[in-house]
């Protein structure tokens, strides 16, 4: 009886998670839907004061071999429309159907889909790259690891995640932003923790860089790191 007890606890925190899961990413949703058309103003030309981003983005399109870049988290589609301008084979990924809805009238030429992070519809080695900037800031510490194995699952052997984020410690809480009613946790992240999770997912970190902020005029005022890494050439 000790033994089906526990195991009715184990299901029950089970199902209690997945349910808390579910209603976290429908708020996250929601959310992008909410402040999709204004986020588009506000963002999509933001690469043309990126210097960087934009060095780091040709620099990703000139690794690709073989297989398309995914651009994961894509919004309204402005660093796969970039990647496409530098001869890249590129896709996009966004929970927010508003965003996809965005993206596809903005840049017609690229394929744009709906989709989670962490259970893509996307065949295994099938991608060339993936580009996820900004998106894995809405991660829980318990998703990252999950967020990983899943990019590592889609990539080809040898393939190349360039990830982006916020630098620091800090969770950011928005009840509210530009206006509109939003519930986003905005998770600022430490170089050295994501480099140990993704060496522990299999794979290769090849560089990290940190810059400052461009300024309040040109994007959200914090720290900022890329981080390049490589999954196996070995398939499995």
């Amino acid at each position: 009886m000790a033994t089906c007890g526990n195991l009715r606890f184990v299901l029950a925190a089970a199902l209690q998670y997945r349910q808390t899961h579910l209603d976290r990413f429908s708020e996250l949703q929601d959310s992008y839907d909410r402040i999709a058309e204004e986020y588009c103003k506000r963002i999509f030309d933001e690469l043309a004061h990126k210097p960087l981003d934009r060095q780091l983005l040709q620099r990703l399109a000139n690794t690709v071999k073989s297989g398309p870049i995914c651009d994961l988290g894509c919004g309204p589609g402005h660093v796969a429309r970039f990647l496409k301008s530098c001869g890249a084979d590129v896709f996009g990924i966004d929970l927010s159907p508003r965003m996809i809805e965005l993206a596809r009238r903005l840049t017609p030429e690229i394929q744009f889909f709906e989709g989670n992070m962490l259970s893509l519809e996307v065949a295994d080695d099938s991608c060339g790259a993936i580009a996820a900037f900004y998106s894995i800031i809405h991660l829980t510490p318990e998703e990252l690891p999950k967020a990983f194995l899943e990019f590592k699952r889609v990539l080809r052997p040898g393939g190349t995640l360039l990830l982006a984020f916020h630098v620091g410690k800090e969770t950011v809480h928005e009840d509210e932003l530009w206006g509109y009613k939003v519930s986003l946790d905005l998770r600022f992240l430490e170089s050295r923790e994501i480099e140990e999770q993704l060496h522990a997912t299999g794979f290769r970190v090849q560089e990290t860089i940190e810059r400052e902020t461009y300024g309040e005029d040109v994007e959200y005022p914090s720290r900022r790191a890329y981080i390049f890494a490589e999954k196996s050439q070995l398939r499995g």
